[in-house]
């Protein structure tokens, strides 16, 4: 069977074909850590995940790239508000957002380079963009460079705009600019800006526009051209757009195909921290499980948009609650699974068609249901066949109890010793760095169990911590 996926840059179904036969490159945009992670983050990082592990299972050997965008506007507000470093607050939301890819059973990428890493190979991507007369650097003495988007003739190809028709962005900074559409490649250092905030470059001190980070991070691992560009589909314009832009302007092929998975939404619109409509996701799993998360995320198709509501959850839940029944009725009569089955081919067939979750998962609950009448008929072999392709199709969606990543949903009585170990732990290390008056430190680990539920009270006898109701 062969892979079909739609290609959001011609708008159609087209048949996949690697650059390399049997390896798959796969690069999609990973977080901005400027605060915890909602539903609507997480989506794109379980729909790329399933991604990943069907075209593994399909004996592809898959190289998957998600960057950390780890400086930008956004970190240093954020930071400036919270009053700690902004090199300190990107480093505890890239763990916090670490803990909710972890509580969904997400595994990490091959490789998660930050944006502050690579500031030579952007530099060099400029530098580049200006020798062939596609940027410029501001000549009001800002030290800002951008892309000057009518020197790009194909510039809108992926959005499907003319540039005529696109509206700058209403806070958009136009000093320096020679087109509203113009886009900032490199920011030049602001007074009001910390001085660790910028790095010096041919054109003054500064650091990289967002869009520039990722176009720099994917040549660095993945080579100028590669497969498969992943990414919420609020990205397609202007992130996509733009790094499409330079990259190609630089004379890199960039990807080959264009996935983009739908967002989720709450009362019909985006989730979003701006419209304050956003759903925590450490308080997902603490209600409902991450397996019963993960699949609410996982189960519908990756381009559909999902409605969140207490009753979605609950169904997710109660779907879960499903499988587990029937894994745990086998296991007392079969014994352990031996994890070696095949999925079926109508399970192939609907992931091979745009990663088609809908139809894989009924296909998984109609073989539950063939299962459970060959418990019921006591027709061991039947239940043995059911079983192991249930297995198998619960791997590929991330799903199988059994998996090391969802070894901490075991038994809460025998976690009890180990979190208590770990809170003192930290609780420890919180009273050192106020010790040495290392306040970031102290703060950032208070933070950290706040965000996993923990409440942290200073008394005069020491640190107090309690889970909040």
């Amino acid at each position: 069977m062969t892979f079909h996926l739609y290609d959001t840059a011609t708008r159609s179904i087209v048949e996949f074909t690697p650059l390399v036969p049997g390896e798959v490159s796969l690069y999609c945009c990973g977080a901005t850590v400027q605060s915890s992670p909602h539903l609507g983050h997480v989506r794109k990082e379980v729909n790329f995940d399933v991604l990943r592990r069907w075209l593994e299972h399909s004996g592809y050997r898959v190289t998957y790239v998600s960057n950390i965008t780890d400086i930008d506007d956004k970190i240093l507000a954020k930071s400036a508000e919270a009053g700690r470093p902004w090199w300190a607050h990107a480093y505890l939301y890239e763990g916090v957002f670490h803990r909710a890819f972890d509580a969904l059973g997400v595994r990490r990428p091959t490789y998660e380079p930050r944006a502050t890493g690579h500031i030579p190979e952007m530099i060099a991507l400029v530098t580049t963009l200006i020798e062939r007369g596609h940027a410029y650097a501001a000549d009001d003495g800002s030290g800002d460079v951008y892309f000057d988007v009518r020197s790009w003739p194909r510039y809108g190809e992926l959005s499907g705009q003319r540039v005529d028709e696109m509206e700058p962005a209403l806070d958009a900074d136009l000093r320096g600019k020679r087109d509203p559409r113009d886009f900032a490649l490199w920011k030049g250092a602001k007074p009001d800006e910390p001085a660790t905030a910028s790095w010096d470059s041919p054109w003054g001190r500064g650091r990289p526009g967002w869009h520039l980070e990722c176009s720099a991070m994917s040549g660095r691992y993945l080579g100028d051209a590669f497969d498969i560009h992943g990414g919420g589909l609020d990205l397609r314009f202007p992130h996509h757009e733009n790094e499409l832009a330079q990259s190609a302007a630089a004379g890199r092929p960039f990807a080959r195909y264009w996935m983009h998975n739908a967002w989720v939404t709450m009362a019909g619109e985006k989730m979003s921290k701006s419209l304050g409509n956003t759903a925590d996701v450490f308080e997902a799993v603490k209600a409902h499980g991450g397996r019963a998360v993960r699949l609410y995320l996982a189960g519908p198709h990756y381009r559909s948009a999902i409605e969140l509501s207490p009753e979605s959850l609950a169904e997710a839940e109660a779907q879960l609650d499903r499988i587990d029944s029937f894994l745990g009725r086998a296991a007392r009569v079969a014994g352990p699974a031996t994890h070696d089955g095949a999925v079926p081919d109508a399970f192939a067939a609907a992931m091979d068609d745009d990663l088609g979750t809908p139809g894989a998962l009924a296909v998984l609950f109609s073989t539950i249901r063939e299962g459970n009448s060959a418990l019921s008929a006591g027709d061991a072999e039947a239940l043995q066949a059911a079983r192991e392709a249930v297995v198998a199709m619960l791997d590929v969606f991330g799903l199988d109890p059994d998996a090391p990543e969802w070894a901490a949903e075991g038994s809460s009585d025998d976690l009890e010793p180990v979190v208590d170990g770990l809170v003192a732990a930290l609780l420890k290390e919180r009273q050192e760095a106020r010790a040495r008056k290392d306040y970031a430190a102290a703060d950032a680990i208070r933070d950290t169990l706040n965000n996993l539920g923990l409440k942290v009270e200073d008394t005069p006898t020491g640190a107090r911590w309690s889970l909040e109701k």
